[in-house]
Protein backbone atom coordinates (compact mmCIF):
# COMPACT_ATOMS: atom_id res chain seq x y z
CA UNK A 1 0.00 0.00 0.00
CA UNK A 2 1.46 3.32 -1.08
CA UNK A 3 1.23 6.25 1.36
CA UNK A 4 3.17 9.22 -0.02
CA UNK A 5 4.85 11.29 2.68
CA UNK A 6 3.95 14.63 1.04
CA UNK A 7 0.18 14.30 1.63
CA UNK A 8 -2.31 14.67 4.44
CA UNK A 9 -4.99 12.03 4.99
CA UNK A 10 -8.56 11.86 6.27
CA UNK A 11 -9.94 8.97 8.30
CA UNK A 12 -12.41 8.52 5.43
CA UNK A 13 -9.46 7.73 3.09
CA UNK A 14 -9.20 10.97 1.12
CA UNK A 15 -5.79 12.58 0.63
CA UNK A 16 -4.84 16.24 0.26
CA UNK A 17 -1.83 17.79 -1.40
CA UNK A 18 -1.63 21.47 -0.47
CA UNK A 19 0.06 24.07 -2.68
CA UNK A 20 -0.33 27.79 -1.97
CA UNK A 21 -3.88 27.50 -0.63
CA UNK A 22 -5.05 25.01 -3.26
CA UNK A 23 -5.88 21.49 -2.08
CA UNK A 24 -5.77 18.69 -4.62
CA UNK A 25 -8.04 15.89 -3.35
CA UNK A 26 -8.11 12.20 -4.19
CA UNK A 27 -8.67 8.83 -2.56
CA UNK A 28 -5.89 6.75 -1.11
CA UNK A 29 -4.30 3.67 -2.59
CA UNK A 30 -5.89 1.68 0.25
CA UNK A 31 -9.36 3.00 -0.62
CA UNK A 32 -9.09 2.28 -4.35
CA UNK A 33 -7.78 -1.23 -3.63
CA UNK A 34 -10.74 -1.93 -1.33
CA UNK A 35 -13.21 -0.70 -3.94
CA UNK A 36 -11.53 -2.69 -6.73
CA UNK A 37 -12.13 -1.79 -10.38
CA UNK A 38 -13.70 1.67 -10.57
CA UNK A 39 -16.40 2.05 -13.21
CA UNK A 40 -17.88 5.52 -12.62
CA UNK A 41 -17.01 8.80 -10.90
CA UNK A 42 -19.46 11.60 -10.08
CA UNK A 43 -17.48 14.81 -9.54
CA UNK A 44 -18.65 18.05 -7.92
CA UNK A 45 -19.39 21.12 -10.01
CA UNK A 46 -16.82 23.91 -10.22
CA UNK A 47 -17.93 26.71 -7.92
CA UNK A 48 -19.48 24.40 -5.32
CA UNK A 49 -18.47 25.26 -1.76
CA UNK A 50 -17.94 22.58 0.85
CA UNK A 51 -17.46 22.46 4.59
CA UNK A 52 -15.02 19.79 5.77
CA UNK A 53 -16.88 16.49 5.94
CA UNK A 54 -19.48 17.31 3.27
CA UNK A 55 -20.18 14.68 0.63
CA UNK A 56 -18.34 15.97 -2.42
CA UNK A 57 -18.18 13.14 -4.97
CA UNK A 58 -19.10 9.51 -5.54
CA UNK A 59 -17.03 6.67 -6.93
CA UNK A 60 -18.57 3.40 -8.10
CA UNK A 61 -16.85 0.10 -8.64
CA UNK A 62 -17.76 -3.45 -9.50
CA UNK A 63 -18.02 -4.00 -5.72
CA UNK A 64 -19.73 -0.89 -4.31
CA UNK A 65 -20.41 2.82 -4.47
CA UNK A 66 -18.61 5.10 -2.02
CA UNK A 67 -19.08 8.71 -1.03
CA UNK A 68 -16.03 10.95 -1.18
CA UNK A 69 -15.93 13.70 1.43
CA UNK A 70 -14.35 17.13 1.30
CA UNK A 71 -11.43 16.75 3.72
CA UNK A 72 -11.18 20.53 4.18
CA UNK A 73 -13.52 23.46 3.54
CA UNK A 74 -13.24 25.31 0.28
CA UNK A 75 -14.57 26.08 -3.17
CA UNK A 76 -14.14 23.66 -6.07
CA UNK A 77 -11.98 25.36 -8.68
CA UNK A 78 -11.19 22.37 -10.92
CA UNK A 79 -12.29 18.77 -11.45
CA UNK A 80 -10.43 15.95 -13.17
CA UNK A 81 -12.56 15.58 -16.32
CA UNK A 82 -10.39 12.68 -17.54
CA UNK A 83 -12.08 10.50 -14.92
CA UNK A 84 -15.44 10.78 -16.70
CA UNK A 85 -14.14 8.56 -19.52
CA UNK A 86 -11.40 6.78 -17.57
CA UNK A 87 -12.34 6.20 -13.89
CA UNK A 88 -9.73 3.44 -13.84
CA UNK A 89 -7.08 6.17 -13.60
CA UNK A 90 -7.82 6.17 -9.87
CA UNK A 91 -6.92 2.46 -9.68
CA UNK A 92 -3.82 2.96 -11.82
CA UNK A 93 -2.46 6.13 -10.20
CA UNK A 94 -4.44 7.15 -7.10
CA UNK A 95 -1.91 9.81 -6.09
CA UNK A 96 -1.24 11.23 -9.55
CA UNK A 97 -3.48 11.09 -12.61
CA UNK A 98 -6.35 9.80 -10.46
CA UNK A 99 -6.88 12.99 -8.45
CA UNK A 100 -10.55 14.01 -8.16
CA UNK A 101 -10.90 17.77 -7.61
CA UNK A 102 -9.12 20.90 -6.42
CA UNK A 103 -10.36 23.23 -3.71
CA UNK A 104 -9.43 26.82 -2.93
CA UNK A 105 -9.05 26.22 0.79
CA UNK A 106 -11.07 28.41 3.13
CA UNK A 107 -9.04 27.65 6.26
CA UNK A 108 -5.62 26.01 5.90
CA UNK A 109 -5.58 25.23 9.63
CA UNK A 110 -8.02 22.38 8.87
CA UNK A 111 -5.19 20.57 7.10
CA UNK A 112 -3.36 20.45 10.44
CA UNK A 113 -6.25 18.37 11.81
CA UNK A 114 -5.71 15.69 9.18
CA UNK A 115 -3.59 12.57 9.64
CA UNK A 116 0.08 12.48 8.76
CA UNK A 117 1.22 9.52 6.60
CA UNK A 118 2.36 7.39 9.55
CA UNK A 119 -0.92 7.88 11.43
CA UNK A 120 -2.89 7.07 8.30
CA UNK A 121 -0.96 3.83 7.77
CA UNK A 122 -1.77 2.79 11.33
CA UNK A 123 -5.48 3.37 10.59
CA UNK A 124 -5.49 0.98 7.63
CA UNK A 125 -5.80 -2.73 8.39
CA UNK A 126 -2.90 -4.86 7.19
CA UNK A 127 -3.98 -7.10 4.34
Amino acid sequence: MAVPQDRFYAKTHEWVSLDEGIATVGISDFAQSQLSDLTFVELPEVGTEFVAGDEAAVVESVKAAADIYAPVAGEVIEVNLELEDAPELINQDAFGAGWLFKLKVTNEVEVDNMLDPDSYEELCPVE
